[in-house]
C-alpha cells in the first residue's frame, strides 16, 4: 500500500527583500491577505490535504512566524469574557498543538533545494509535500488536496504546473513532457529558468511539491545549479528514470505571485472582493478609482 502524505515542508527562510522596509522588522510570511497571513493561506490548504505534520525551514529573524502559531492566553482571555465567540473560533485555527509542528534553521541561503534538504531528518523514509506560501492559490478544492488525490494514483513524484507565457521561462522550472494525460502530464525532462528558446514548453512548474524521499538523496549529492544555488527541480529530475516517474498537474484554480508586489496587490484585492463582508464597499471604491482615471485621461 503506497504511504500517505502527512509531512510537509514549508521553506520560510527567505528575507524578503522586495517588501522591504516592512520585511525589516515583520517576516514576509505573516503580511496579511485582508485578514490572514500568507502562511495561514499555505496552513489550511496543507491540513485540507491531510497533512499532520508542519515542518519549517526558517533563518535568523523569523520569531514572529513562529510567535504566530502558538497560543495566546491573554487575548484568548479577553475576548471570552467580552463574548466574542466568532474571533475566538478564527484563532482556533492559527493554533497548533504541541508537536505537530517543527523549526529547522537553513544557516545560509543557498536555495530551495537547500531549504528542503535542511528538513531531511524529519522526513526520514516518507512521501512528503513542500509548499512555497509565496504561490497563494484560490480554488474551490485545495491544490494540494488536488495534487494528493492524483498522487494516490500514480504514486512518484508530482509538481504543480500552470501554462505561462514563453518570455516568462526564465522565471520558472519549465516542464519537457512526455505524453499529455490531461490534468496530468508525464515528464521527461525538468529545466530550471531556461531562456525563451530553450524552454522544452509553456508548462511551468509552481510552488506546490510531493515527493518521493529519494529526492532527499538527491539533493545531498547535487553541486550549485542554476544561479549558483542547489535547485530543487534538478534533484527532481533524477527520478525521472525511476519506475514511477515524475508528473506534472494541472491543478485548477488561481495563483497569485505573492513574491512580488504587484501579484500581493492582485491577491489582496481578489480575496476582498471574495469577502460578503466586503465586497460592495471594496467593488465601490474600485468602479470610483476606475471612473476616476477614465475621466482624467
Amino acid at each position: 500500500m503506497r504511504k500517505k502524505v502527512t509531512k510537509a515542508i514549508f521553506p520560510v527562510a527567505g528575507l524578503g527583500t522586495r517588501f522591504l522596509p516592512a520585511t525589516k522588522s515583520v517576516p514576509k510570511e505573516i503580511m496579511t491577505l485582508v485578514d490572514r497571513p500568507l502562511i495561514q493561506y499555505a496552513i489550511d490548504e496543507a491540513r485540507a490535504a491531510g497533512i499532520k505534520e508542519f515542518i519549517f525551514v526558517t533563518s535568523r529573524g523569523k520569531g514572529a512566524l513562529e510567535d504566530y502559531f502558538d497560543h495566546a492566553p491573554t487575548l484568548e482571555q479577553e475576548l471570552r469574557k467580552k463574548g466574542k465567540d466568532e474571533l475566538l473560533e478564527v484563532l482556533k485555527n492559527t493554533n497548533m498543538d504541541s508537536g505537530a509542528i517543527a523549526y529547522i534553521r537553513q544557516h545560509k541561503a543557498l536555495g530551495l533545494g537547500h531549504a528542503v534538504w535542511c528538513a531531511r531528518r524529519l522526513i526520514a523514509n516518507e512521501p512528503f509535500a513542500v509548499i512555497l506560501p509565496d504561490d497563494v492559490i484560490a480554488a474551490d478544492k485545495p491544490c494540494l488536496q488536488q495534487m494528493v488525490e492524483a498522487y494516490e494514483e500514480t504514486g512518484g513524484s508530482m509538481v504543480a504546473a500552470m501554462e505561462v507565457p514563453k518570455e516568462k521561462s526564465s522565471s520558472y522550472g519549465m516542464l519537457d513532457i512526455q505524453e499529455d494525460l490531461g490534468a496530468m502530464v508525464s515528464v521527461k525532462g525538468m529545466v530550471e529558468k531556461p531562456s525563451v528558446e530553450d524552454a522544452p514548453s509553456n508548462l511551468a512548474v509552481i510552488g506546490r511539491y510531493i515527493l518521493s524521499p529519494k529526492v532527499l538523496q538527491n539533493l545531498s549529492q547535487l553541486k550549485s545549479g542554476a544561479g549558483g544555488e542547489i535547485q530543487l527541480t534538478d534533484a527532481i529530475a533524477k527520478e525521472i528514470e525511476n519506475e514511477r516517474g515524475v508528473y506534472g498537474y494541472r491543478f485548477q484554480g488561481q495563483r497569485f505571485d505573492c513574491g512580488s508586489k504587484a501579484g500581493f496587490l492582485q491577491a489582496t484585492v481578489s480575496f476582498g472582493l471574495g469577502r460578503d463582508d466586503l465586497r460592495d464597499e471594496l467593488l465601490d471604491y474600485l468602479q470610483q478609482m476606475v471612473g476616476q482615471q477614465q475621466a482624467a485621461q
